[in-house]
C-alpha cells in the first residue's frame, strides 16, 4: 500500500503561522499534522505501508524534505518528496507524484484529521471517505445507491446528500487514476480554472468502476486558527480516552497546575501557572504567572503575565500581555 499526500498549498487561512512553517508540519499535541494523518491512515488500513509520497510547494523551507522523510521512516516506509511548481488543482497535485501511482494507494490531502473504524471493501475499485455533516452545501458530497457511490456533487445549492467528502481516497489500482488524470492534463479539461480530482473520479465511474464510502466517526479540520485550536483539543481528548500520558517527565513545575487533557513537551518550565484543559505546549517553553486553556503553543516560546484562551502561538515567541484569544507567528516579541 502507498500513500500520496498532496500538501503544496500555502496555508493562507492559517497565517501568520504558515509564513515560516508549512501548515501540515504544524505541531498538534507534539506531532506534525501530516504525521498524525498518515499514522491514522495506516491504523485504519491495517496493512504494510510501502511508500509515502509527499507533494510540497516550491517555496517550502529547505528542511521540509528531511522532516517528511523522517515521518515516512517512522512508519517503516520509503519516503518520496516531489514539488508542485504551480497551483493547478487537486488532480494536478496528485499527478506530481505519478511515479508512486501504481497498485493499491490512498490519496490524502494534508489539512484534515479523522477517527474511523471500518474495513475497506476488497471487491470495490476504490473508496471515498465521508462524514455526515449538517451543512453539506459547503462541501463536495456523494450520492449513494445500494452502498455504491453514484454521483459526486461539488457544493450543492440544493440538498442532494449530507455525506461530505473529507479529502481521503482509496484506489485499488493507482495506475488507472494516473491515466485518467493525464487525460485531463493532455486535453486541458479544467473546472473553475483548475484540474479537478472529481472529474477524474467521474470518468472512472462512467467506465464502470465502483466506489464505496468509507464513513468516519470524527472529522477534524486544520484550516484557520480557530478550527486548528479546536482540533488540537479533540486530539488531546482522544489521547486521554486512550490512556496516553502526554506530559513529559522533564517538565518543571513551580507552584503550578496542569488540568488534563494536555500535551506538555520536554524541558517546559511552569512557574505560578495554570495550564489546561485542552492545551498543547511545545518543547522548551516557559510559562510564568499565567493561565492558559484551550490553546495551541508551539516550541521555544516564553509567556508571562497572560490569560490565554483559544490562542495559537508559534515558535520562539516572547509574549507578555493582556490579550487572550491571540494568534502570533514565529519569532514575534510582544513584551
Amino acid at each position: 500500500m502507498k500513500i500520496i499526500v498532496p500538501m503544496a498549498g500555502i496555508g493562507s487561512r492559517l497565517r501568520p503561522h504558515t509564513l515560516t512553517i508549512p501548515k501540515p508540519l504544524t505541531l498538534l499535541a507534539g506531532k506534525p499534522i501530516v504525521q498524525r494523518l498518515v499514522e491514522d491512515i495506516a491504523k485504519v488500513l491495517n496493512q504494510k505501508i510501502e511508500e509515502i509520497a509527499f507533494v510540497i510547494g516550491p517555496t517550502f523551507p529547505a528542511d521540509t524534505e528531511e522532516k517528511l522523510l523522517a515521518i515516512a521512516k517512522d512508519l517503516n516506509a520509503k519516503g518520496v518528496v516531489t514539488i508542485q511548481r504551480e497551483a493547478l488543482g487537486t488532480a494536478h497535485a496528485i499527478q506530481c507524484a505519478k511515479e508512486s501511482l501504481n497498485g493499491p494507494c490512498v490519496v490524502a490531502f494534508a489539512d484534515t484529521l479523522f477517527k474511523a473504524d471500518f474495513t475497506l471493501n476488497a471487491d470495490a475499485d476504490g473508496a471515498i471517505w465521508v462524514k455526515q455533516v449538517e451543512n453539506p452545501n459547503a462541501y463536495g458530497v456523494i450520492k449513494l445507491k445500494d452502498g455504491i457511490i453514484t454521483d459526486f456533487v461539488e457544493k450543492p445549492e440544493k440538498f442532494v446528500s449530507d455525506l461530505a467528502i473529507i479529502g481521503i481516497y482509496y484506489f485499488k489500482k493507482g495506475e488507472i487514476l494516473r491515466e485518467e488524470i493525464q487525460y485531463l492534463l493532455d486535453n486541458d479539461i479544467k473546472e473553475k480554472g483548475e484540474y479537478q480530482l472529481t472529474n477524474a473520479l467521474e470518468n472512472m465511474k462512467q467506465k464502470g468502476m465502483k466506489f464505496v464510502p468509507g464513513q468516519v466517526d470524527e472529522w477534524m479540520d486544520c484550516g484557520n486558527k480557530e478550527i486548528t485550536v479546536q482540533t488540537n483539543g479533540r486530539v488531546l481528548q482522544f489521547a486521554q480516552q486512550e490512556g496516553q500520558n502526554l506530559v513529559a517527565e522533564s517538565v518543571i513545575l513551580e507552584n503550578s497546575e496542569i488540568i488534563q487533557p494536555c500535551y506538555i513537551g520536554d524541558n517546559v518550565k511552569l512557574i505560578n501557572a495554570k495550564i489546561g484543559p485542552n492545551v498543547s505546549l511545545g518543547t522548551n517553553c516557559v510559562v510564568e504567572n499565567s493561565t492558559i486553556k484551550n490553546s495551541l503553543i508551539q516550541t521555544n516560546s516564553t509567556i508571562k503575565n497572560a490569560k490565554l484562551e483559544f490562542a495559537m502561538i508559534g515558535n520562539h515567541v516572547e509574549y507578555n500581555g493582556d490579550y487572550s484569544s491571540i494568534s502570533i507567528g514565529d519569532y514575534s516579541k510582544l513584551i
